[in-house]
């Protein structure tokens, strides 16, 4: 799997566009893990009193700063901060096309392998615990429910994704979801 990731992630993402007037620019990391038994991707649950998605399933990520060199840096900058992987022990496979969030985010990807025994150390303040979920579970559309609801006066569709006690949509599911189209897996259904 992990010569796949390479090879599909090698090639840049089709958009490249920026972005648009008005939204806040942020990167995020897909952490992947290569496990004897397979690959999985690592996941963060926010804590609860956060202002932006508190309490949900993100990546680790977070708002470009000025004093970032571009995307890639705080992506792997945030990483650092908040689950504590250095960013040198980071091998980037590639970027993902970036997404726009209804909360006004213009989110770029990156995807990377980190070490199958980095020590973590959780910055508390922004999250309550990480967790591992299989990669061939959260690239592949068959997996998650489809939903609507009602966000600012419209109705929204969303993918959902539940695995043991959490969550996945919004946001993580649909970059997760994008990496699975990039690697040629999403029409397995």
């Amino acid at each position: 799997m992990r010569a796949l990731i390479t090879e599909r992630l090698s090639r840049p993402p089709n958009a490249g566009s920026p972005a648009p007037a008005g939204l806040r620019e942020a990167a995020v990391l897909v952490p992947l893990l290569d496990r004897p038994d397979g690959m999985t991707v690592l996941l963060l649950e926010r804590t609860k009193h956060l202002t932006h998605h508190p309490g949900q399933v993100s990546l680790p990520g977070g708002g470009i700063e000025a004093a970032d060199a571009g995307a890639l840096e705080a992506a792997l900058r945030e990483t650092e901060e908040e689950i504590g992987i250095a960013r040198r022990d980071v091998i980037v496979a590639g970027e993902l096309e970036p997404i726009v969030t209804g909360t006004g985010f213009h989110i770029t990807p990156f995807v990377g392998y980190v070490p199958v025994d980095a020590k973590l150390t959780l910055d508390r303040y922004e999250v309550e615990r990480t967790f591992e979920v299989p990669l061939d579970l959260v690239v592949r559309e068959r997996c998650y429910e489809r939903r609507t609801r009602r966000f600012q006066g419209a109705d929204v569709a969303y993918y959902q994704l539940s695995h043991n006690e959490h969550v996945i949509w919004g946001a993580t599911a649909r970059i997760l979801l994008n990496l699975g189209k990039r690697l040629g897996l999403e029409d397995d259904r």
